[in-house]
């Protein structure tokens, strides 16, 4: 839908707000469904709203012990929902997987995907597809072996879990030295994509453990910062991409996968694009896995560049060290789990870039389940110097075509619209439209809180609405 255009856009008002029950950080995007918006509320509460009004329908929390594990995530996170038939679908802190009534919120079923007792948890959106759901585990950071689930809609029952670190015998496992494929982390804490054509399950996978010793671990560490194809019915790999191997910066791969068909060199392809943590914009074949090309799209100093199968060229003495390692980009990434978009109309690929650095320290590594493996930590730096910025790169070589510089390294996520424009936010709190052609700034709205949850156009009787949540609140704006 294209109501809401370059032209009309400084016209757009507050249609409604809905304010959230408990403080906490709202990542979370929302999904509409036969006039119903279902959102998630920290740490794991499901709401449904009227989308017409932002009238509350019904709520849902798990119950939630004082002990629940969340190391990656002190202040817990849920960044939304799956919808399918006449069902919703939530990832719980506690490593639950429950399915809800769409119209009243009662539990339909709802499983133990793996104990928190041993730090699994869920912070993701499921995956709904041809009646299953797809989910993975955050907990790289307490030595978990991550793995990717399926389980059918209508009962809970697993269909196919894949492992992203190979036991020994198992295709990859000569890249783990001794026994370190047990703890080897690996998670999957960001929602993949699928494309129906080619019948594949696109899935990024997180940092191996420990994150920054890794004498402890040998080798390149698959399948850990990589990007894997399953056959969504029974799980098997088809292909697999690794962008850091034995990364040693916590560079988790789980940025969001983006599809979509191209000619380049005057080929037709199936391509497959993400800005990496890493500091490097890649693009796939998402048929085979085939490198297409890669070039950085923010600050980094950690390699030379990519080579011609994609494997970085990495600089000598950028492991971190006992005295402290300055290195860009820093422990959170020039890209982490807030969306890009890609617009079929401009054919460019718009990502919020971080520039920030890291003094990366190794420490011990030991391994005790249920508390933190890291095997060092991080300094950020920078300060004032510190920044981001919206960058509009095009889509088949990484090219910039534009920036919106931004004052501060933030986490908001983009959306491209049929309008012409594309929606995102500031750590500062202002929500903006940009024309999704030239970064030119149309429209913008202090918000009063961080925008770090992910923005949405839906309609409702004809009329086109885009929402936002900032801070703790979620703002719906209309013509």
């Amino acid at each position: 839908m294209s109501q809401i255009t370059r032209q009309n856009v400084g016209q757009l008002k507050t249609a409604w707000v809905y304010q959230l029950r408990q403080p906490g950080l709202f990542e979370a995007s929302p999904i509409v469904a036969d006039g119903i918006m279902y959102i998630t509320e920290p740490p794991s509460t499901v709401t449904a709203l009227d989308a017409r009004t932002g009238r509350p329908l019904w709520t849902w929390s798990p119950q939630i012990p004082r002990d629940v594990i969340t190391i990656s995530a002190p202040s817990p996170v849920n960044r939304g929902v799956a919808v399918l038939d006449d069902m919703v679908f939530v990832g719980t802190v506690v490593g639950h997987l429950t399915a809800l009534d769409a119209k009243s919120g009662a539990v339909r079923w709802d499983v133990v995907v793996e104990d928190n007792k041993h730090a699994y948890f869920l912070t993701l959106a499921p995956l709904a597809l041809d009646g299953k759901i797809i989910v993975g585990v955050s907990g790289a950071e307490a030595g978990i072996r991550g793995f990717i689930d399926a389980y059918d809609s209508k009962t809970g029952r697993r269909l196919w879990r894949t492992h992203t670190v190979p036991a020994p015998g198992e295709p990859g496992s000569e890249t783990w030295g001794k026994e370190s494929w047990k703890t080897g982390g690996g998670s999957t804490w960001l929602t993949g994509s699928f494309d129906p054509d080619l019948n594949l399950l696109y899935w990024g996978t997180g940092n191996p453990g420990p994150d920054l010793n890794g004498d402890v671990r040998p080798g390149d560490n698959l399948y850990t910062c990589s990007l894997l194809a399953l056959n969504p019915a029974d799980g098997k790999v088809k292909w697999h991409f690794q962008f850091t191997p034995h990364d040693t910066h916590d560079w988790d791969a789980n940025q969001i996968p983006v599809l979509f068909d191209a000619t380049v060199d005057g080929r037709a392809r199936k391509l497959i694009v993400t800005a990496n943590r890493n500091g490097f914009y890649y693009v796939l074949d998402r048929s085979t896995g085939e490198f297409v090309t890669g070039s950085a799209f923010a600050k980094q100093n950690w390699a030379e560049g990519l080579d011609a199968k994609g494997r970085p060229r990495v600089r000598p003495g950028t492991d971190p060290t006992a005295e402290g390692l300055l290195t860009y980009p820093g422990l959170s990434g020039a890209a982490n789990w807030h969306s890009p978009t890609y617009s079929p109309q401009t054919k460019l690929f718009y990502q919020h870039a971080r520039e920030m650095g890291t003094i990366y320290y190794k420490g011990d590594a030991v391994y005790k389940p249920g508390t933190a493996f890291t095997g060092g930590g991080g300094r950020y730096v920078n300060g004032d110097d510190a920044s981001s910025a919206i960058r509009a790169l095009d889509a088949t070589t990484g090219k910039m075509k534009w920036e919106f510089p931004l004052l501060s390294p933030g986490f908001s996520s983009l959306l491209s619209t049929a309008g012409g424009l594309v929606f995102s936010g500031t750590e500062e709190g202002n929500f903006i439209a940009l024309d999704a052609e030239t970064g030119k700034s149309l429209w913008d709205i202090q918000l009063g809180g961080p925008v770090r949850g992910m923005p949405i156009s839906y309609a409702v009787d004809g009329k086109q609405f885009v929402a936002i949540p900032a801070g703790t609140t979620l703002f719906v704006f209309g013509l």
